[in-house]
């Protein structure tokens, strides 16, 4: 595997030899003195280049980068439609494990490169036209703390879902449950939660993308509970899960609430905790029928 020097050599080399190449920058984990450092680090990076059709229409020049094991081109694909307007991206996993994000971004956004990431550092900028940047913070990605809108917006997305769930496992479609228990309970757990431990540990700092650092913010007992939660493989797990996912959010909701002296509906969460269980009961006394 080519080392973290090696890579930012090559990634310069070939910008700095095109002079189609204007400028170079990074944005990501890479710019980020936080984040754990590990192989598994992209570089995300974005060539500002004179034009990006002429780079589209010969893809030869990217052979420099190495033997490709996979490559996405998002910009190109209609299941997956692109977001970022005029600019053009090539997501790399290389054969040796490194991989590249990168960007290929039109010289007329070279003011705006970053998107207003304050995650972002200049590499190389061959004609001074990019505007300078202060030093690389993770600040964007901090917890923010939620207003009363918010919260009770995170409490009744949780709540009114919990029913969908219920329905789907009455109906035995486990699909259908298991989507809306990961899709939307789970991560309004999730969002409650950072708010919890962002309220402990003070609004300024970041749990990643995906809350892939929350668990660096939890007590074993926390992290085993919620954990259990993901075990949705049948119907009677999926209930079990519901069942937890319910009570841990009704706890959780309670602290933020007193904590920021926030209005909660607690009322509801009773009315729907009670639905789910009498629903459960009667699944459960006819499934110990049936067998």
């Amino acid at each position: 595997m080519r080392t973290k020097e090696e890579m930012f050599q090559l990634i310069l080399t070939i910008a700095e030899k095109d002079p189609r190449i204007l400028a170079v920058g990074m944005n990501g984990s890479r710019t980020n003195k936080n984040a754990p450092k590990d192989l598994f680090q992209d570089y995300d990076i974005v060539y500002i280049v004179e034009s990006v059709e002429v780079f589209r229409k010969d893809q030869s020049w990217l052979a420099e980068f190495g033997p490709r094991l996979i490559m996405q081109t998002p910009e190109d694909m209609v299941l997956f439609p692109p977001t970022k307007d005029g600019r053009f991206a090539y997501l790399m996993l290389f054969e040796d494990g490194n991989r590249i994000d990168l960007t290929l971004c039109p010289k007329e956004q070279a003011a705006y490169w970053n998107e207003g990431d304050l995650l972002a550092e200049i590499l190389l900028d061959k004609n001074h036209l990019l505007p300078n940047l202060m030093e690389a913070t993770d600040q964007n990605y901090w917890i923010k703390k939620p207003t009363q809108e918010e919260f009770s917006d995170c409490c009744n997305e949780f709540w009114w879902v919990s029913t969908y769930v219920v329905k789907g496992l009455c109906r035995n479609e486990l699909f259908y449950a298991a989507d809306h228990l990961h899709d939307n309970c789970q991560k309004e757990l999730l969002r409650l939660l950072s708010w919890q431990v962002a309220g402990k540990h003070g609004y300024h700092f970041s749990i990643g993308k995906n809350y892939k650092y929350l668990p660096n913010y939890l007590t074993e007992e926390q992290y085993e509970q919620l954990v259990k939660t993901m075990n949705i493989s049948s119907i009677f797990l999926a209930w079990s899960a519901l069942l937890s996912l319910q009570k841990q959010f009704d706890y959780y909701a309670r602290i933020v609430s007193q904590k920021n002296h926030f209005i909660y509906d607690q009322k509801t969460a009773e009315k729907v905790k009670l639905y789910t269980n009498n629903w459960f009961t009667k699944q459960s006394k006819l499934a110990f029928k049936e067998n």
